[in-house]
Order: structure tokens, then sequence, then C-alpha cells
């Protein structure tokens, strides 16, 4: 069994420009989970073509001891908290799988991914057959809700109810800001489709880490695409080529912070 859930995260930007703030912004957020033999290790990062599919392909280790819950860590063997991340990004659909060489065929997390402009009302986007769709649940992320943020994850210069882009205009993100966009039609919006599908096969706590995976892809969503439209500054006038360049030279921060320093970032919570 497997257990799989959408996420819909709407933003106020369009298809194309979230193209480069999500790479810009994967880049930041990696250097901030990366240090003291922690953190994330680029492999590949290459573009691909296969079976007419075309885009980039990349490759990640994570380095996660610190970062899983007790539960978790009572039973994990030492080295077996290291997981591999594949991603392809034939944009505007993404495909990322998770995997654990320690537990094999037992273990798997899928992101699939469209993005698409609107403001997230197709539904079974991905199109699944009808009898696994009626057994998804569609989560609604709200950016600018600071209900859905974490109370250690909350920083006052990365919440979209506070942010105004000077480049942009956009922003503070009101209590309202997803009706409003409704009735401007002609104003920048896209929404994220991230249909996730988690297997955890372990007697005893399959349910459990289940869930819990299920929880922190909601956290890591939720914090991704708040700190996004807050940088939006920093990356909408970058192009494609600025951003494979600053892949390359963030491949080469991430080794060496990887190797010193302390251990950064996100740290899971034990329920």
């Amino acid at each position: 069994m497997v257990l799989i859930k959408e996420y819909r995260v709407v933003l106020p930007c369009t298809v194309e420009e979230y193209q480069v703030g999500q790479l810009y912004s994967v880049a930041e957020a990696s250097k901030n989970e990366t240090g003291g033999g922690e953190g994330i290790e680029v492999l590949m990062n290459e573009p691909y073509e296969k079976d007419g599919e075309k885009g980039q392909y990349t490759h990640k280790i994570y380095h996660l001891k610190s970062k899983v819950p007790g539960f978790v860590k009572m039973i994990a063997p030492e080295g077996s908290l290291v997981f591999h991340e594949k991603a392809w990004n034939a944009y505007p659909y993404c495909r990322t799988i998770v995997t654990n060489e320690y537990m094999k065929d037992d273990f798997f997390i899928k992101i699939e991914t469209w993005h698409k402009p609107d403001l997230g009302t197709i539904e079974n986007v991905h199109k699944l057959d009808s009898s696994t769709w009626k057994s998804v649940e569609v989560i609604p992320i709200d950016i600018a809700d600071r209900d859905q943020v974490a109370h250690g994850d909350y920083k006052a210069d990365e919440d979209p109810a506070l942010f105004k882009s000077t480049k942009t205009g956009r922003g503070p993100l009101g209590a309202n800001w997803k009706k409003e966009l409704v009735s401007n039609p002609e104003s920048p919006r896209m929404c994220a489709y991230k249909l996730v599908t988690v297997k955890f096969k372990w007697w005893g706590l399959q349910n459990k880490v289940e869930n819990f995976i299920h929880k922190q892809e909601k956290r890591i969503f939720t914090n991704f695409h708040r700190q996004l439209f807050c940088w939006i500054d920093k990356w909408v006038d970058l192009t494609m080529e600025d951003i494979r360049r600053m892949e390359e030279e963030t491949q080469k921060e991430l080794e060496e912070m990887r190797k010193r320093g302390s251990v950064r970032g996100t740290k899971a919570a034990d329920d």
C-alpha cells in the first residue's frame, strides 16, 4: 500500500517566472540545509532526453542523520540515513523520486508536479484512474496563512503577508489575496499541483512513518514557496543561463559546506 496526497500551491507569479524562481530557491535553500557532514550532495545536473521528454536531470544525495525523528533513528543502522533523489525536470512537468539503499523496494517518495496558469481548480490534473483518484486527499497550501507555518519555522522576512516586492509591486498578500486574483484576470497567477506518493513498508511503523513524511512534505512545500515569493526581487530578472551558472557554483559550495561547520537547517519534529 501507498499513501497519496495532492498538494496545491497557488502563487502570484506566472508559470514562466516560477521556472526560474524555483531553481533559484532550490539552490539557496540547499545551502541553508548543509553543513557538519550533513546536507545535500549534487552528483549530476545535466540535460536529458528520453521517450520524447526533454529537460534537466539531477541526482542528489541527502545525508540526513540528525534530520529524522527519534523513532526512526532507533531502528536505523549506521549509514542507512542516506537518501538518493533523482529528478527529471521537463518543465512545466517535473518528477522526483527519493529512495534509500538500505530499505530498497520497501521505501520511496515520488513527487509529480504540474505547473498550470490557474488558481488550483483542475481536478485530477495527473490523470489517475478514477478509483485511485477517489483515495487521494487534496490539500491546499496558502503561502500567506501564518497558521500553516510551524512556530519554529516562522521568519518575518519570509512572510508573504508582510513582504512587498520593489521590482514587481506584488505583495503584501492579504487574507483575501486569492479572491483578488479571481477578480483581476490580468494579474499573474499559477498553481503547482504536487502529487506525493509515499511507501514505507515496515511492520508496525508503516502508517506512522508515511503520515510523518506527508506532514514533512507539506511543511517543506509551505516554507519553500513562502521563501520563493519573498525572494522574488532576487530572481525575477535572472535568465536560465544565470540559473545554470549559479547551480554550478552552488554544487561546489555545497561540497565544501558539507565537509565543515555545524549541522544546519530543518530538523524533524518527533510527533
